[in-house]
Formats: C-alpha cells, sequence, structure tokens
C-alpha cells in the first residue's frame, strides 16, 4: 500500500497514484533489463484492485539452491527499495494487511473523492476512485452487486474497550442516506449492532496479503502438496495475524480473512440457503472467496470420510470430464468451481480456441479465491502443476514476510520428503480457519491437527524424543553407519508413498487427531508429537549447508518458533497495543487520525530498522536490514 504522510497535520493517507507510480516503475524495470540484456532478475509490479495498491513479484521463479532460499529477503528488500526510490518524497510503500482508516467520514485518501460518486459499489463510506480504474475491477464490483441483488454486508465485531458506548450503534455510518436504492440496507439490518459494518467489495479487496507458488515436478505431487497444506493454512493465517483495524475501529479479530470473503460474496438469497431455490441451481455454503472444500489428490492416503462437508458440483461437467479421463476426485473439484459463474467476461474474448487458450477456464479459476489454488499448465507453456499457498497475512517487514516464505518452503519439502500424512477432515480445517482469526489465537485458541503425521510404514526422523529445542535430533549417519549423502539443491520430485501390503483404514478418523495450541503444532508437544520445526530441521540436515546459511535460515526459524510459543507477539497484537496505549486513545475502540499517522509512523521505522520493538521482532533483526549490500 502507498501510504502518504502530511507531518504538518498528522494524517496518514493511501495515496490513489497507482496508475501512475507503475507507469514509471515499469519504464525503469524496462531500463533495468535492457541495460543487463535480460529480464528475469528484474523485479515486476502489477496493478491490483485498489489505486492505493502495488503487486510485487520477483522477476522469475526461485530454483531450490539454498542460496536463492536465502535471497527472498534481499528481493523483497530490494523490491521496497526501488518502489520507494521513485515514490514523492512523502509517500511510503507499507506492507500492511489492512489500512486502519479506510472507509472512515472524511479524507482518507489523497487526493480525496466523495463516497457519493461510488457508482460500482454503491457504498456508503469508500469513492468509486479508491477501485483501480481498468474495466475489470469495477465491472467486478458492480457484477458482484448486481448478482447478489444487494450490497455486500461485511460485519466485523467489535473490540469493546472500558468506554465503548453499548450497545454500539456506528455514529460515522449515514443512516439517512438515499442516493442509491441499497442506502437503506443498513438500518434495514445489514449493519449488526456492536460490529464494525463495511459494505464494498474494497474493503476486502483492498487487504495485501503473502502468497507462495510451489511448481511441483508433475500433477500428482501438486495434488498431494495442495491436500497436505491444507491443514497448514489456518495455522499460518494465526501465525502471521496483522490486521485488527478496521474503518477505524479496534476490531475483535485479528486476521482479514472474513472480511475478504464477504466483500465478494456474490451468492443469491437462494444460494445462501435464506429462500427456496427457484432461480438459481445450488446451494452454496461459502463465499467464491472461502477455504478449501474438498482434498484432490486421488493417492491412498486421502480417505473419502476426509472431505466431509457439504461441497456441491456441476454433475454435467463433472460427467463430462470423467468422460474423458479426468478420476472422480479431480473432476468433483474442477466441477465444484464451476458453480460459479463467471463474473466479468470482454465481448472480443468470448470466441476462442481452446486448443491455444484457456482463458475461459481461467476466468472461472481466477475469481474462486480460497487457501489453496491448484493450478494447472498453461497451454503451450513450459511452466508445470502449480500450488498457490494463499491464507498468510502480510507483514510490516521484509524479515518477518521472509521468514514465513522461508519456512513454508521448507515445511513443503520436508512433507514430500517424508511422505507426511496431514490429512484432518475438511470440517475441521473450517473450524480450524475461525478459530484462527479470534483475537490473540495463539495463546486463546486450540487448533485440531493429526497425531501421526507420517504416513502407515513410514518410519520417523526423528530419532530422540521430541523437545522445544532448535537443533536438529536426528543421526546423521545412515543405519550401515556411513555418513548420508546431503544434497545442496532442494529436491522437486519425490516418489508418492507406498501402500503397505496389509494396510487397510481400521480407525474411524475420529480417532486420527487431536486439539492443540499453536506451540504444540510449530514447537512439539513432549513425546506425543514432533512439531513442524523438528521435522524442517530434520529435513535440513540432508542439506548440504555452510554455517552463514545456517545461521540465516535458523534465525527465520526462531522468529516462527517465538511467534508460535508466544515470546513474540503478532503484528496484530503489536498493533492493537499500540492503539491502546496511544495517549490520544479514549479507549472508545476508535483509531482517529492522530493515532493513525503515528501508528504507520511506527511501522515504517520499525521496517527501516530505526525504531525497536523487542516484544515483536527478535533482536538480530537490525543487524540484517543491509542484506546482501540492498
Amino acid at each position: 500500500m502507498v501510504v502518504t504522510f502530511d507531518n504538518g497535520k498528522k494524517h496518514a493517507k493511501l495515496s490513489l497514484r497507482q496508475t501512475e507510480i507503475l507507469e514509471k516503475l515499469q519504464t525503469i524495470t524496462n531500463d533495468m533489463a535492457s541495460d543487463r540484456g535480460e529480464t528475469d532478475s528484474v523485479p515486476t509490479f502489477h496493478p491490483e484492485y485498489g489505486r492505493f495498491m502495488l503487486e510485487s513479484t520477483p522477476g522469475s521463479p526461485y530454483t531450490g539452491s539454498i542460496p536463492d532460499l536465502l535471497s527472498v529477503e534481499g528481493d523483497m528488500r530490494y523490491r521496497r527499495r526501488l518502489a520507494r526510490k521513485y515514490l514523492k518524497p512523502h509517500e511510503i510503500p507499507m506492507t500492511m494487511t489492512s489500512f486502519p482508516r479506510l472507509g472512515t467520514p472524511g479524507v482518507f485518501t489523497e487526493p480525496y473523492y466523495d463516497p457519493a460518486d461510488a457508482v460500482s459499489s454503491h457504498s456508503l463510506f469508500v469513492p468509486e476512485e479508491i477501485t483501480n480504474p481498468h474495466a475489470r475491477f469495477p465491472t467486478l464490483t458492480a457484477n458482484i452487486r448486481r448478482r447478489r441483488g444487494s450490497k455486500v454486508a461485511i460485519n466485523l465485531p467489535l473490540y469493546i474497550d472500558d468506554r465503548t458506548p453499548r450497545p454500539f450503534v456506528d455514529p460515522t455510518i449515514p443512516w439517512q442516506r438515499n442516493i442509491y436504492p441499497e442506502d437503506p440496507e443498513a438500518k434495514q439490518g445489514a449493519a449488526l449492532i456492536d460490529h464494525v459494518y463495511m459494505d464494498a467489495m474494497g474493503f476486502g479487496m483492498g487487504c495485501s496479503c503473502l502468497q507462495l507458488t510451489f511448481q511441483a515436478c508433475n500433477v500428482a505431487e501438486a495434488r498431494r502438496l495442495y491436500d497436505l497444506l491444507v491443514p497448514v493454512a489456518p495455522i499460518m493465517l494465526a501465525l502471521t495475524a496483522a490486521s485488527p483495524l478496521w474503518r477505524g475501529y479496534i476490531a475483535d479479530v485479528d486476521c482479514r480473512w472474513d472480511v475478504v470473503a464477504a466483500s465478494v460474496d456474490d451468492r443469491t438469497e437462494e444460494e445462501r440457503g435464506l429462500k427456496p431455490l427457484k432461480e438459481s441451481r445450488f446451494q452454496i455454503p461459502k463465499s467464491r472467496y472461502g477455504s478449501v472444500s474438498l482434498y484432490i489428490s486421488d493417492e491412498w492416503l486421502n480417505r473419502p470420510e476426509y472431505s466431509d462437508i457439504e461441497a456441491p458440483f456441476d454433475p454435467a461437467i463433472f460427467e463430462r470430464l470423467k468422460d474423458h479421463g479426468i478420476d472422480p476426485i479431480l473432476a468433483k473439484h474442477m466441477a465444484h468451481l464451476f458453480i460459479r459463474d463467471p463474473l466479468v467476461i470482454f465481448s472480443e474474448m468470448i470466441d476462442q480456441d481452446d486448443t491455444t487458450s484457456n482463458d475461459h477456464f481461467e476466468n472461472i479459476q481466477s475469481t474462486n479465491w480460497q487457501t489453496l489454488r491448484f493450478k494447472p499448465p498453461p497451454v503451450n507453456s513450459p511452466i508445470g502443476w502449480r500450488v498457490e499457498f494463499r491464507s498468510m497475512e502480510v507483514q510490516p517487514t521484509d524479515f518477518e514476510n521472509a521468514a514465513f516464505a522461508v519456512f513454508v518452503v521448507l515445511l513443503s519439502r520436508a512433507i514430500l520428503n517424508y511422505n507426511m500424512n496431514l490429512y484432518i477432515p475438511i470440517s475441521k480445517v473450517d473450524e480450524n480457519m475461525a478459530r484462527a482469526q479470534r483475537r490473540d489465537a495463539i495463546h486463546t485458541q486450540k487448533f485440531y491437527f493429526r497425531k501421526d503425521v507420517f504416513a502407515p510404514g513410514q518410519p520417523s526422523p526423528i530419532s530422540t524424543p521430541a523437545s522445544s529445542g532448535t537443533s536438529s535430533p536426528i543421526d546423521p549417519t545412515a543405519t550401515n553407519g556411513i555418513p548420508l549423502h546431503k544434497e545442496r539443491k532442494m529436491r522437486n520430485c519425490f516418489p508418492p508413498p507406498l501402500k503397505p501390503e496389509t494396510w487397510h483404514p481400521q480407525n474411524p478418523i475420529e480417532d486420527e487427531y487431536d486439539e492443540y495450541t499453536l506451540d504444540e503444532i510449530i514447537n512439539g508437544k513432549n513425546d506425543h508429537f514432533p512439531g513442524l520445526l523438528k521435522l524442517i530441521y530434520a529435513y535440513l540436515d540432508t542439506l548440504d549447508m555452510c554455517e552463514h546459511e545456517q545461521v540465516r535460515i535458523t534465525q527465520y526459524l526462531d522468529l516462527v518458533r517465538r511467534r508460535a510459543n508466544g515470546s513474540l507477539i503478532t503484528p496484530a497484537t503489536w498493533i492493537r497495543n499500540f492503539v491502546r496505549s496511544h495517549p490520544a486513545y479514549k479507549f472508545d475502540s476508535v483509531v482517529n487520525q492522530e493515532i493513525n499517522y503515528d501508528l504507520m509512523v511506527a511501522v515504517d521505522e520499525i521496517e527501516r530498522g530505526i525504531r525497536e520493538a523487542p516484544e515483536f521482532l527478535p533482536p538480530h533483526l537490525c543487524r540484517n536490514a543491509d542484506l546482501n549490500g540492498i
């Protein structure tokens, strides 16, 4: 998010110069590519939904080498610095999950625009101009509203502080406005008492996040990795919680997920189960932005009982896929995507040759936003089967973002290397998603997780009882005494787990999982559960790393370890504490202009390493501030 600062008035606002900024960055990166004679190493910047947002990606995929793994933070820092260099002096690129005062009365953008002109969303709070002007984005916004038959309704429970009025009826809602047909919805019940009410796609799609895409060896490995990361998604959402402030209020949640889900919920009343089916084809349990509803691997570890929630699918598409050789499990996943209508179709894109373009499929696929996305290869492309991990909140600093990226990468390799089994029922994953968003989930919630994470017949790499230490507990030698060969590069092709000849499922799936704290899931629970970090360290012991590489990786993993055990707080907790300890805070749940300004200044100073936050970040962070000479 590009934030503009008025230091005289102590005002931090969202800069709506995305188009101008991206044009400048595109020119700069093109010049860089021309100077180097290559494009692979040049970062890219893309437009996003909000006109205050910049999406940033590396110029090319990382390899599996250790130096590449450790270049992630430097690359993030380089992209941030590049963006910052070509902004105005009072503008700063900030990796915040949500902007605290988006949608408040008065001025929260630069320049200011009136919400009365929100012709796409008909919002009471955010103007048309916060949306990227490309036709796709305002059309998405308007079509969601039209298809739903009303504005979207987002309600977050308000954090009730000492002087918060009760019952809380939001005085900032223009209850009597009468510009658009949907204006009365707020007072007709869309805005809930004791909640923060929001009414537009921009509140959700104006959020930022941290996403990782893995390229798999083949389709079977992609399906296996997709499934085994599904139970990890809510765990990582809780660990990265970073968004407790919404529309100028403190909410009683820590994460963005339900906000984004509600912001694009285009289901009709019939599809939401509020009326009997008449015009609509299905009752649909979830928004098109939601958690995964089906496992997709056809390997033996995936028991049918795990996909235990209602997941409607288009029967005609299901049968057509099966007729063309797609197995029923994957066919059901694809047919489940197609219960949704396309939201935007450009007239010039209707007639296409499906042998040379998969745009029609991507039109559906790209508007099914789930915690994981299974991505088939583009037509006539060297790109392979991919899995996108989408649940994490973006962190204020590049160190944190790199740490969580490295953690998930290493966990994905450990999962595949040790043929781990993380399956639990989807219903329990959904419950974990709800718990992950609750205030201070690390300390207050337990999460369902599998007791035995190894496939039958697969020996554990842990040779000593699990403990809370961070050193690898495995024996570095093979059983015959010959040291194991250590690889310099992380692998990308792993054989699937072999089904033991005598194996057949005997126990009910309810016996396969238990409730654990985040500390126990990440760091282990005595002899009962090794913890994901132990398994990552076991995998790291198979890699050939020099000392400084080990130190850097340990620093990243230490952040995850300490975040999980509560010795370092989440960004959400730090932000809430900052607001509640600010001299201008009146303990009424309100985040005013001055508090927001000081918060943005503090976050920027922490990111640049000139302000310490020892309860939030490890002390070695400042020593990493100049990585790779950047």
